[in-house]
């Protein structure tokens, strides 16, 4: 099931922070850092996606569709999985991390669709079920890649291995959702102007 959430500029730049401080930890001891924030939306189960980017090359992206861990946990857990668990890359070196941009999409609720008549581009991304395969494309996706909705279609049954032409399938069930998508451009961190010592 997914959850939605309403996370405010400072929760993002918070789950960034978060995501940033894994990595440099787990790069460094191989743990994730102890503690958890205090805001309830960051505690509260959500489902997440962690992208990570140098330059315009993905350079790694996984998630869980499934809201059953906290969401400061999720992208924590995502973060890593990214740096080190997608089989299309290398794991992240350490020393990549500070040229690394990382990207969080924080899923919102589903619903089922039929047709492309049933998408918007830029709002949806689509998760695809069916003969025992799943495969999904966030909502950033498509306008990136100049897609329309029957590309997006296509290109999402591609992602399950199957026939682009198997969401026309009964036993196949596609599910568009929206996201919360944010990344270190649009939410770089606040540096705070240094304090003056009192007299």
């Amino acid at each position: 099931m997914l959850y939605s959430h309403t996370l405010a500029d400072d929760e993002k730049r918070e789950l960034l922070r978060i995501a940033r401080a894994t990595l440099r930890e787990h790069g460094f001891s191989g743990r994730i850092p102890p503690g958890k924030p205090h805001r309830e939306c960051l505690v509260a189960p959500a489902a997440v996606f962690v992208s990570l980017h140098k330059g315009k090359t993905l350079r790694g992206c996984i998630g869980s569709t499934e809201a059953d861990k906290p969401l400061y946990r999720a992208v924590q857990e995502m973060a890593i999985a990214a740096a080190t668990r997608d089989p299309r890359f290398p794991p992240l070196d350490p020393d990549e991390l500070e040229a690394t941009e990382i990207e969080i999409s924080v899923l919102g609720g589903a619903r089922t669709i039929k047709s492309p008549e049933d998408i918007v581009i830029g709002r949806d991304g689509l998760w695809i079920e069916g003969h025992g395969r799943r495969g999904l494309l966030l909502p950033q996706v498509a306008p990136e890649a100049g897609w329309d909705a029957a590309t997006l279609l296509a290109r999402t049954c591609e992602k399950a291995t199957l026939p682009p032409d198997a969401w026309k399938d009964a036993e196949v069930t596609v599910h568009a959702f929206g996201a919360q998508v944010f990344n270190d451009h649009t939410h770089p961190p606040i540096k705070r102007a240094p304090t003056k010592p009192s007299a």
